[in-house]
């Protein structure tokens, strides 16, 4: 089974314009993220999916693969479709090219052994909410599952709500996405469902039209996507106190 890892990388961030380019220790912060991903030997090929030449330039400058893409592409999975239309594999996993402290074992965790290639199908790591400040983080997207760890919804208020009891664990989805072809097919060739845009997840058009995401629960991720120049400064600061 052929997977690779694909890393959409966007110029035009509004809080943060340029920021797969914004340097920590002396690096991009796209180079950051495809360190972390290639290590992971179940990817057999990463590559940087952009619609921006400064930054396919800047991988072809650090020995990145990058691919360009059309810049209409509103949702990373649009921008995953039109890099599996040009290469060819079971499994594509998204990986957020904002996040260079991602967890390189959370992304092998959202690989599965066997891909069905017969029907749409999708992986979605989740982790447990331990700080109840991020259960009403809207920026926090809540899930839930039933027995199989299969989706059920996806939204920014805290869901389930505990009627009787507060002893109860909530999961939020990370932004590490597996998709094989024919859901990356849907995705592109459908409409916005009606949850997925009251809730503005993008995620939500593949439960929206009942495909199948399996969820994947990790614990122990911290998660934080660079989105402000203070974001940036503190991701700075944890590296170098990592000395990396």
């Amino acid at each position: 089974m052929k997977t690779i890892g694909i890393i959409p990388a966007r110029f035009g961030s509004s809080r943060l314009p340029g920021k797969p380019l914004l340097t920590i220790c002396g690096k991009p912060m796209v180079w950051w993220v495809y360190q972390r991903a290639r290590i992971i030997p179940e990817l057999e090929e990463v590559y940087v999916a952009t619609d921006d030449e400064r930054i396919s330039d800047a991988c072809e400058r650090l020995g990145i693969p990058a691919v360009m893409t059309a810049s209409t592409h509103r949702a990373a999975a649009h921008r995953l479709w039109e890099v599996s239309c040009r290469i060819k594999a079971d499994f594509y996993v998204q990986i957020n090219g904002d996040e260079p402290l991602i967890d390189a074992g959370a992304i092998k965790r959202a690989i599965p052994e066997k891909v069905p290639q017969d029907r749409e199908f999708g992986t979605n790591i989740i982790t447990p909410i331990h700080d109840p400040a991020e259960v009403l983080d809207s920026s926090n997207i809540k899930v839930v599952f039933n027995e199989s760890f299969q989706a059920l919804y996806l939204s920014r208020t805290p869901i389930p709500l505990p009627v009787k009891s507060l002893d109860f664990c909530y999961y939020k989805h990370v932004g590490i996405i597996g998709y094989n072809k024919k859901m990356l097919d849907f995705y592109a060739s459908s409409s916005p469902g009606r949850l997925e845009l009251i809730e503005g997840i993008d995620t939500l058009r593949f439960l929206d039209y009942g495909k199948e995401l399996q969820l994947i629960p990790v614990d122990g991720i911290r998660t934080l996507s660079v989105d402000t120049e203070k974001d940036l400064e503190y991701v700075r600061k944890i590296m170098k106190e990592r000395q990396l």
